[in-house]
Formats: structure tokens, C-alpha cells, sequence
């Protein structure tokens, strides 16, 4: 009888796909990857022809030999890994490896591991897509390149164990040049005006926002101001001007793409990006449901496209039919245009099956595995539902030429919101208005609140906006947005608090480095720009060693050019003052994962080591004593005061000794400007040439 084998990445799946296959079938797993570049040397001959050399990767030996034997007893052997760049690539090493090139091997993928999905693909088989794996050969040579020609200028420089990416250095550049912005952000005073008014036959006041006069909306940015205009109101008479009642909808969202389930999770869920995918893979390959089996409950996770199948599509909505009503299902679901950046070889992410609904699933599904497949079910079930309607009404209330405006909605039909809201819709339930208003209503004024802010700086960037803002510029793939912040953070480029992501005293010299040396490889154009040429390596436009020996010669040279021309950082062990009390050896400083700390230069006889407090040559604003450098324990910077905890100074931006010339304050480093510390104060002036010095 004739005996099949289908080769897959994980062993997860096997128990999964060996469930739909007949006693014929052997299905066997890769375990990923089997060969790559040799980890030793860059394994990229750049003198002949760019040709790469692989390599069994270590480990894998055991593996190969068992898949050998399987296929010696296979009469056709299907490759069915991954639906990707990636997944083709392995499939294509494999039947290297393998040497598959007299068998009748075949590539199968599929987008959900279901029977239908499965045995379909079978019917599908076709050979090797050389196109899609040079795309990803390409790439693995670019970031090849880059990271082995850069990271030992990096070790140089710097200290061993750093590593430059491609990708991993704009993302890097983005948190850096988005933290230097925040340093030299000032703040903007700005007031508001609140009126609550009693209203003729109601119980509940009204609150109303200042708008401005009638022709024109006016910004308070001053208490001189604010008083003007409360003047002005005094014993004013107030009249409803006009009441406008309207309707506005709210379109249901796209089903989630890797990126933006990424950044749901992450604002939802608190989940990292690496933890959303981790989750997510377990759920595509499969989950040992009770009555079931092993099954694949959503579709393949790395996707940038928002296409759904027309079964899916009609399976959402008979279901929405029978657990809503006719009315919740979306007449047409507008599809979003395609991007020039989208790969449209996948569908979204979605429930293979709408009718395993979370509660159906949650007793074999871990915490966590639930709260992301309830997510993902509830966002694609929405996406095929009807817009939610809103009931609006703006009120417009007059005094002495000035305007105060009222704004108001409630839901008239839920649509979609019957199975998911984001944060906006949730805003929105809030004022609901007075029903008996109108131009003859009388309002009696009960009082006034008036508030000073500022503004606020640009937010730091957490995982899920740097995932959009890596997705916006076009850098990266599906496939790389989560290892990309998990080895900025691993390498302590970046540290995260509380969500926010900080760049650290390493980060700061690589990035500097990198933006000296290697302008264009930190630059999110460059980066984009050749993302877009491996797309089209993928479409069989562009030949893959054209995209890497034109990239390469640049490198070269930007390398050679940085190893002459840029200066060593200064942090080598540099001896201090400081003396080690047990051996009195003076301390030196040196560079560890955390940043710099100190040391006694008789190790390994002598293990003493302290905080490193750098002393910036300020007196305390408090006490008149330094002012030292200082870390959180995650290792992002601050100022305080040496003689922390009796003196409790510390502040976030560089302070200098300079007094403020409006309220004696002392005034701190925004850039190239100098501001006053009180942000109620305002006084800000051009930083001077001597104090850069």
C-alpha cells in the first residue's frame, strides 16, 4: 500500500494533522529550522557571486536521521510547514537536507490546521516556490551582514556581547530620537472653563465646555485671560442658542492582522508582544479540547492582510443571524485597500470555527490561551457585524457673545458593540442629555470651573506603539515585530516600566554609534525601502543577489571607514576617588548589563563592588550638595542628590545652576533650550554656548 509522509515544523502539530490523515499518511516534525548560516563566520562568500553556505545546525543531526527513515519509506513525501517566507524556506533546506531531489516531494500549506484545511491542501500540493524562499534568503543574508559586520565595531567600542540588527537598530533609533523629544519638550500652560447650569424642570445640572465667541473658537492660554473673560460673564443672561439632533455611525473594526492583535493585547490584555505570539501559536497548532481532541482554533498568526474566506465569511454571519438577530449582521464588510506593503497570501486572524465560541472552549483552555482566543473571537465575530448607531445632540448656550457647547450621544443600536468595545466606545456611553431641551429652555447659572494645565509631552513608546510605528514605516514583517523588541530589550538596549519603554546608558552609546557610523541602516527609509525590494524578490521582479551585492559594498566600506574614524566610548575602567574599603585599591569604573558600576581592580582576589554615582558638577537645588547621576532599578536615568535619602531631590531632566530670573527656581536642560522646573512658572531661554561646554 502506498505510504505517505507529511513533514511539519512543530511537534504540536502532529498529533493535530495525524488526526485528519488515513492509516496511509506519517506525519513527522522538523522542529523548526535545520540548517542556517554557521554561527562562527558571516557564511556569505562576498568574493564569489554572494553564494551563502549552510550548515546542519547543531542539534538537528538526531532529527534528520529520523526524518531520513521515514522517507526512505515514503512513496511521496508532502512539506507542509509554515504558510510563509519563512515556512517555504524550511521546506526548501529540507528537501536539501533530505535530499529529496529524485523523490516526488510536493509543498502543501494551509492557513488553519482543520480536516477541511488539510485535506484541501492536499489536493493543492505544488512544488517549491523558489521565489518566496529566495525572498527570505535575501533577507537572512541582509541581517546577516549587517550583524556580523557591526557588532564586533560594536565590542570594540563599546563591550562584548553587544549586536547591531538591521531592523532591532531603527527600532532602537525611534525609542531614542522619541526620548529626546520628551527631554526637550516644554510644557504649554493652557485653562478650561467648565459652566454647570440649572435647568428649568430637571433635577440633574447641566456642564458645559467653553468654546469661544460665535464667529470663532478662542484658546485660554493664561489666569490674565481667564479673568478677562470671567469679567465679562459677570451677571450675564444665558440662552440656548440651538439645539442639533443627529445620527452618526460607527463602522465595525477589521478583523486583527498580526500587528494590530499585538497592540490589542498589549492595551487589553497587558500581554508583551512576545507572549500574544507565544499564546497564539499554541492556539494555531492546536489545544486538546474535551469531547474534540487535539484541534487548531484559530488561523495562521502571521498575517498582514484583513481578507477573510467566503466559507468563513458566511459561517460568521449565519452564526451572528442565529445568536443576535438578522438586524446585527453587516450588509457588506468594507474591505480595507490593499497596501503596496501587504503580502495577501493569508487571511486575518480568526477562529478556524465561529461555532466553538470562548465559552464552549474556556474549561480546556488555559487563563491566558482563553483571554487571547476570546479576544480574537470576539473582534472577528464584530467585523462582520452591523455598524453601531449613536443618537447625538450639541447644544450651543449664549452669554455676552461668548459660547459654551454641550455634546452628547447614546447608543441607539449596538451593532457590533453587542460583542466588542475598545476604550472610544466606552468613552462615548458617557453625557446623556436632557430630553426637554430646546431655544426656549431657561438655565440659571450655579457656578464655574476654571482649571490650569499644560501640556503634555509626546508619550513614550510601549510595545504596542512601537509595533504600529514600525508597521506605519513599513519596517519589519509580521514575523519580526516581536523578535525585534524582545532583543533590544534582552540586549538592554531598552528597559520597560510600567508599560513605557526607556532607553538605557547602553542603548544611548550603541544608538549613537550606529546613527554616526551607519546613517542609513538606522534609517527608517533605507530600512522601508528594502523591504519593499524583498517584495519584490517574492514576486519574482527582482533577482535576490542583485538586492544583497548591491547592499553589500556600501556596508563594507561605511564599516572600514567607522573602524578608523570613530573614538572609543569612554567606558573602559576609569579609577576614581572612590577607595575600596576592603582591600584600599582606588575603585574603578566598569560596564556592566546594567550600566556602569564599580569595581575594585583586584579581582578576582578583591569582589567588592558599589553603585557608580557620576557626579555632574551641580550643587543639589536642595541641600547644595552633588547632584549624581542615578538609575531606577530597570536602568532608566534620573538626577538626585548624593545624600539620598536625608536630602529627597531628584528630577527627570538634567538640572544646572543656573536660578530662574522669574521665581528663583533652579532651571534644568530641554534641549537646546533652558526651562525653569516649575512647570506653573514658564520661564524658559536659549540654552548658552558656554553652558553646552
Amino acid at each position: 500500500m502506498a505510504k505517505y509522509l507529511v513533514i511539519v515544523e512543530s511537534p504540536a502539530k502532529v498529533k493535530t494533522i495525524k488526526k485528519f490523515l488515513g492509516k496511509n499518511y506519517e506525519v513527522a516534525a522538523s522542529n523548526g529550522h535545520v540548517r542556517d548560516l554557521p554561527k562562527s563566520q558571516m557564511g556569505i562568500d562576498v568574493e564569489h557571486g554572494f553564494e551563502p553556505k549552510y550548515i546542519t545546525i547543531r542539534g538537528k543531526g538526531e532529527v534528520l536521521a529520523k526524518l531520513r527513515k521515514e522517507v526512505k519509506k515514503a512513496d511521496k513525501i508532502y512539506l507542509a510547514t509554515d504558510p510563509d517566507r519563512e515556512g517555504e524556506a524550511i521546506s526548501w533546506h529540507l528537501s536539501k537536507s533530505l535530499n529529496l531531489e529524485n523523490k516526488k516531494v510536493y509543498r502543501i500549506s494551509f492557513n488553519e490546521i482543520t480536516k477541511n484545511a488539510v485535506k484541501a491542501s492536499l489536493k493543492q500540493a505544488r512544488e517549491i516556490d523558489m521565489d518566496l524562499v529566495n525572498a527570505q534568503q535575501a533577507r537572512r543574508m541582509l541581517d546577516r551582514m549587517v550583524g556580523y559586520r557591526i557588532s564586533p565595531l560594536l565590542w570594540a567600542k563599546v563591550k562584548r556581547g553587544l549586536s547591531a540588527g538591521r531592523v532591532q537598530s531603527v527600532a532602537l533609533r525611534i525609542i531614542c530620537d522619541r526620548e529626546n523629544e520628551i527631554n526637550a519638550f516644554i510644557p504649554q500652560e493652557y485653562w478650561t472653563l467648565d459652566a454647570q447650569f440649572a435647568v428649568a424642570g430637571e433635577k440633574k445640572p447641566l456642564s458645559a465646555k467653553f468654546y469661544g465667541t460665535e464667529k470663532e473658537k478662542i484658546a485660554i492660554s493664561s489666569k490674565e485671560q481667564m479673568d478677562e473673560i470671567l469679567a465679562e460673564l459677570k451677571d450675564a443672561k444665558y440662552k440656548v442658542l440651538d439645539v442639533k439632533k443627529g445620527e452618526r455611525t460607527k463602522r465595525a473594526p477589521q478583523p486583527f492582522i498580526t500587528s494590530t492583535l499585538q497592540q490589542e493585547a498589549s492595551k487589553v490584555l497587558n500581554f508583551s508582544t512576545q507572549k500574544t505570539m507565544r499564546l497564539a501559536q499554541q492556539l494555531y497548532e492546536g489545544v486538546d479540547v474535551k469531547g474534540m481532541g487535539t484541534v487548531g482554533l484559530i488561523t495562521y498568526l502571521r498575517t498582514d492582510s484583513v481578507r477573510i474566506s467566503e466559507e468563513a465569511d458566511q459561517a460568521a454571519r449565519t452564526h451572528i443571524a442565529g445568536a443576535y438577530g438578522e438586524n446585527y449582521v453587516a450588509a457588506s464588510v468594507e474591505e480595507k485597500k490593499k497596501s503596496a506593503k501587504i503580502q495577501d497570501a493569508h487571511e486575518a486572524i480568526r477562529p478556524s470555527d465561529i461555532t466553538r465560541t470562548p465559552a464552549a472552549v474556556k474549561e480546556s483552555l488555559s487563563r491566558d490561551q482563553f483571554r487571547l482566543y476570546q479576544l480574537i473571537w470576539n473582534r472577528f465575530t464584530a467585523s462582520r457585524m452591523s455598524s453601531a448607531k449613536y443618537e447625538t445632540t450639541s447644544v450651543r448656550i449664549g452669554a455676552n457673545g461668548y459660547v459654551f457647547t454641550v455634546a452628547a450621544s447614546k447608543v441607539a443600536f449596538e451593532g457590533f458593540l453587542a460583542v466588542y468595545s475598545g476604550d472610544e466606545d466606552e468613552k462615548t456611553k458617557g453625557n446623556v442629555l436632557l430630553k426637554s431641551i430646546d431655544t426656549d429652555t431657561e438655565l440659571t447659572l450655579d457656578s464655574y470651573e476654571e482649571k490650569q494645565h499644560f501640556t503634555q509631552p509626546p508619550a513614550h513608546y510601549t510595545e504596542a506603539s512601537l509595533v504600529k510605528a514600525l508597521e506605519e514605516l513599513g519596517i519589519g514583517r509580521p514575523s519580526t515585530y516581536s523578535p525585534t523588541i524582545t532583543t533590544i530589550l534582552a540586549r538592554r538596549y531598552v528597559v520597560k516600566e510600567n508599560k513605557n519603554l526607556y532607553v538605557t546608558e547602553l542603548g544611548e552609546a550603541v544608538n549613537s554609534i550606529m546613527t554616526e557610523a551607519f546613517p542609513s541602516i538606522v534609517d527608517e527609509h533605507f530600512t522601508a525601502n528594502l523591504e519593499s525590494l524583498l517584495d519584490k524578490v517574492e514576486d519574482g521582479e527582482i533577482n535576490w543577489k542583485t538586492v544583497v551585492s548591491n547592499f553589500y559594498p556600501d556596508l563594507d566600506e561605511a564599516v572600514m571607514t567607522a573602524e578608523k574614524d570613530l573614538e572609543k566610548v569612554k567606558i573602559a575602567d576609569e579609577v576614581t576617588d572612590v577607595i575600596c574599603e576592603e582591600c584600599g585599591r582606588n575603585m574603578v569604573v566598569k560596564y556592566g548589563p546594567h550600566g556602569k558600576f564599580l569595581a575594585c581592580p583586584g579581582f578576582p582576589d578583591c569582589r567588592n563592588t558599589k553603585p557608580y554615582l557620576e557626579k555632574i558638577g551641580i550643587p543639589c537645588p536642595k541641600c547644595g550638595k552633588e547632584v549624581v547621576l542615578k538609575k531606577t532599578k530597570k536602568g532608566r536615568k534620573y538626577y538626585g542628590c548624593e545624600d539620598n535619602p536625608e536630602c529627597d531631590f531628584m528630577s527627570w531632566a538634567k538640572p544646572t545652576d543656573k536660578k530662574c530670573p522669574k521665581c528663583g527656581g533652579y532651571l534644568v536642560e530641554k534641549g537646546n533650550k533652558l526651562a525653569c522646573a516649575d512647570a506653573q512658572c514658564g520661564y524658559v531661554e536659549e540654552k548658552k554656548a558656554a553652558l553646552a561646554e
